[in-house]
């Protein structure tokens, strides 16, 4: 993975430096906390309900166990014991003190991170596949580029102040796991006719208050142009975004309304001047910096079988255990997503773990996923057995990966000043209820997304089922999409009606897993049981007959129509 040099940690230092007189400026009364935000932002620090969130960059999601082990400290002794993994492979603190929060990236510092532009008007943390380097359907590692990207976006004085911040995403597999027609830029590796390497390139991406898919600017834009391309891209749009209106400044309202021919000749147009220019990369640049992720030193192996008579063993090999390109090795995913707990959420002592995991099975490294799960990317499959059992007893094995329990949560109203619900007791009262995994994998593949807000954090509009906080006269309400999807396939759910109570939404769940199991083909997954019939027969389920309230259904089969699951739900209080 990339280290920093001296450059790197010069910067860093004086970064932390700054800020530290910034905050004692802003407790000493000599900055109002109007001067001060914009600051902060700008270390990844907000202001939340309860306390400060603090958020670390983690550059496309790779992390070494040195790194891990610093989160887990910085759990323990500045924040409550726990981090929080997010959907842009960050990691969030919630409950920092101010004066804490400059010691804390001093720490950071010293592992090689840092939180610069995890907020702001600027270029966001670049993210990328979490199982980069060793997919088997990799065209070539994206690391090296979107290390290059990151050296290249850090601190650009062009686009400190952009119209609203802007995020990349980059894969350079064949099937999308990096979410990149969701994003203001994705890059996607592909080659020419010619064998060469360079980018597919979509743009104006980004769900929020105006959730769009992203369009094609470019088939083919060599990886030595790629800079100077997107340099181009962000040009155009630092120069013609709104700025009048927060709720049309992204990339994406300026796309809209251009027309992406006309953006495209405005980008053409600025490219011409720069595109043999400085930022070119060269074959030096790029093997400099590809030298950071060479391939670590596997062994000699050949694939074997992974059954055993362990049924739990295998259904765990089934659903988190994922193929590598060398063989004898997998990647293996260890699941956040354990009922009663925040989706997304770890203690320190499960960080120090993963960590002395990482150590001991995969060369020391980690990746996040934008699932908000950790990867092994490097396994022997002769260990699994062993990993399994160390995991299980950290509570990291559930054998739900890409299952009904796997979902995405952002923090919601019980951390965030825009949510307008809970996110998080949502997701614990719905894992609870489906809490059977004979259940879940008769199910079988479905994407669970839960938003607090508009602001789509939780990534609700490419769910299969996407779930959104609403606000109705100061109670909070959930409103269902239907049939969204990332990936190759990305597309925006539909709104299936008006919304329901906390208390009605396990129910809902179920009626709207009833419709695919009466309806589906045999393998059918639930996204193509809703493409095949439309949203009509589910909303015809799930409004048909009333949905009563929770102190009416209490008892066996709580919730639910049928025999679906036997499981109640019970009501979660916040972690607070």
């Amino acid at each position: 993975m990339y280290r920093y040099d001296a450059f790197d940690h010069r910067i860093t230092a004086e970064r932390v430096a700054q800020f530290r007189d910034q905050v004692r400026r802003r407790l000493s009364g000599e900055l109002s906390e109007d001067e001060f935000r914009i600051l902060r932002l700008q270390n990844g620090l907000y202001m939340q309900i309860h306390a400060y969130m603090l958020r670390i960059a983690v550059p496309y999601g790779l992390v070494s166990a040195a790194q891990m082990r610093m989160f887990a400290h910085i759990a323990r002794k500045y924040d409550r014991g726990y981090g929080h993994f997010t959907t842009r492979q960050n990691i969030q603190f919630n409950w920092l003190k101010l004066q804490d929060a400059p010691d804390a990236l001093a720490d950071l510092a010293s592992v090689e991170m840092h939180a610069n532009q995890t907020s702001g008007n600027c270029i966001r943390n670049i993210t990328s596949d979490e199982f980069a380097g060793v997919a088997r359907d990799e065209i070539a590692d994206p690391r090296p580029y979107a290390e290059i990207l990151r050296q290249w976006s850090t601190f650009h004085p062009e686009f400190a102040y952009l119209p609203r911040k802007f995020k990349f995403a980059i894969t350079g597999a064949v099937n999308d796991r990096a979410a990149i027609a969701v994003h203001d830029i994705g890059l996607q590796v592909v080659k020419n006719a010619q064998g060469e390497v360079g980018f597919r390139v979509l743009v104006g991406g980004g769900l929020g208050r105006t959730p769009i898919i992203g369009v094609e600017i470019c088939d083919f834009v060599s990886w030595q142009h790629i800079i100077t391309y997107v340099e181009s891209i962000v040009r155009v749009y630092n120069e013609y975004g709104r700025r009048d209106n927060i709720y049309k400044a992204r990339i994406k309202i300026l796309v809209k309304a251009l027309g992406i021919e006309e953006f495209k000749r405005q980008v053409e147009e600025d490219w011409q001047f720069t595109k043999d220019g400085p930022c070119t990369i060269t074959q030096a640049e790029l093997d400099r910096v590809s030298a950071y992720f060479v391939a670590p030193a596997y062994a000699q192996l050949s694939d074997m079988a992974t059954a055993s008579d362990h049924p739990a063993f295998n259904r765990w090999c089934e659903r988190n255990v994922k193929p590598h390109k060398v063989p004898g090795y997998v990647s293996v995913v260890l699941s956040l997503k354990r009922t009663g707990i925040a989706p997304g959420d770890a203690t320190a002592e499960q960080m120090d773990a993963a960590a002395e995991l990482a150590e001991r099975f995969s060369f020391g490294e980690l990746r996040i996923t934008h699932m908000q799960n950790l990867v092994l990317a490097d396994v022997k499959q002769s260990d699994l057995p062993d990993l399994w059992e160390a995991a299980r007893k950290l509570g990291m094995a559930t054998a739900n990966i890409g299952l009904l329990t796997d979902m995405i949560c952002c923090p919601g109203g019980d951390f965030c000043t825009l949510a307008n619900a809970r996110s998080i007791p949502l997701a614990k009262a719905i894992a609870e209820c489906f809490d059977d995994l004979d259940f879940q994998h008769d199910i079988g593949d479905i994407e669970i997304n839960i938003s607090g807000c508009i602001n789509a954090c939780g990534h609700h509009h490419v769910g299969h089922i996407g779930i959104l906080g609403v606000d109705k006269d100061g109670e909070e309400w959930y409103q269902i999409q239907l049939g969204g999807a990332q990936g190759n396939e990305a597309r925006l759910g539909k709104v299936i009606g008006r919304s329901f109570s906390f208390e009605q939404m396990p129910e809902v769940i179920a009626r709207l897993l009833q419709v695919y199991v009466r309806e589906r083909y045999d393998d059918e997954r639930f996204i193509d049981t809703v493409r095949r019939l439309g949203i009509d027969p589910f909303k015809a389920e799930v409004y048909g007959t009333p949905i009563e309230a929770e102190e009416e259904l209490r008892g066996p089969g709580y919730g639910l129509v049928g025999d679906v699951t036997p499981y109640a739900t019970p009501y979660y209080s916040p972690r607070f």
